[in-house]
């Protein structure tokens, strides 16, 4: 995973680096006896009950980083690997707080960037469902932009652009569910709008053929064949090779029509648009 190639990296930088704290003299209130440790040892201890899979214990002693060598670069380093240590335990809230505070603390640092990751991702892995809220959705896209604009040359830039697109993707295919569920109920003017707002406001995403199809099925059915013709023309222009496009092109010659732009709509815009090279 990215984060774990991440916690590594910093763990490499930290040995290179050599660099040691001075030692803490006393156990933890968790436990953990961490008497006469160095910065360097509780810092390994961490490291490795995160590679034991038990981010739970190895908070414990990032955390007493914190406390006992403040100021220091392993205190850094450990704020850091909270915010990751808080990701692998799910406590995505936390997560989010401890990445903030290293980017508050130490903004020009080396891993600022990850650091910005980390809060996107923390909500990007939250959306998993396309039922659940889309609240989480427009943040996680608002925080991977960040990523994408303040840190384009760092190495997470590109796995943000990734999941931005991803999530976009997520976006209409909520449009494309309330869409079908409309449609099934023969609700066809809300259908339309939510099949509308995937072609006019998500077209780079993969929804967008389906919602071509859905909205040539919606106006037929309203006997809006203008539309219907219309809607199987940017079809078959932009997918021609897509099962949808057999589908709406099966529709239409049912009924003695053609996939064809006809009369002056919002579909006929767009198809004049697309033909020019230029969508919306």
């Amino acid at each position: 995973m990215t984060g774990t190639r991440a916690g590594g990296r910093i763990l490499s930088a930290l040995f290179v680096a050599g660099l040691l704290a001075g030692c803490g003299p006393r156990g933890d209130r968790d436990g953990i006896n961490l008497e006469g440790q160095s910065a360097d040892q509780i810092f390994s201890s961490g490291q490795a009950a995160l590679d034991q899979d038990n981010p739970e214990r190895a908070l414990r002693y990032f955390d007493a980083i914190e406390q006992r060598y403040p100021y220091t670069l392993y205190a850094r380093r450990a704020l850091i690997m909270q915010a990751f240590a808080y990701h692998q335990a799910k406590e995505y809230d936390k997560a989010r707080e401890a990445a903030q505070r290293f980017l508050d603390y130490y903004g020009g640092d080396d891993d600022a960037a990850y650091a910005q990751y980390l809060i996107a991702l923390s909500y990007y892995d939250q959306i998993d469902e396309v039922g659940r809220d889309q609240g989480l959705t427009f943040q996680a896209l608002q925080s991977l932009r960040t990523v994408i604009e303040r840190y384009p040359d760092s190495e997470y830039a590109r796995s943000a652009t990734l999941q931005f697109d991803l999530a976009f993707d997520h976006l209409a295919a909520k449009e494309m569910e309330i869409g079908r569920y409309y449609l099934k109920r023969q609700n066809y003017t809300a259908a339309i709008s939510r099949f509308r707002a995937v072609v006019e406001q998500y077209q780079t995403t993969s929804q967008t053929p389906e919602a071509l199809l859905r909205l040539v099925e919606s106006y037929l059915a309203l006997g809006l064949t203008a539309e219907a013709q219309t809607a199987g023309a940017i079809l078959g222009y932009n997918y021609q090779a897509s099962p949808f496009y057999d589908d709406a092109h099966r529709l239409l010659t049912g009924r003695g029509l053609n996939p064809d732009v006809t009369g002056d709509n919002w579909l006929a815009s767009i198809y004049r648009q697309t033909v020019r090279g230029e969508w919306l």
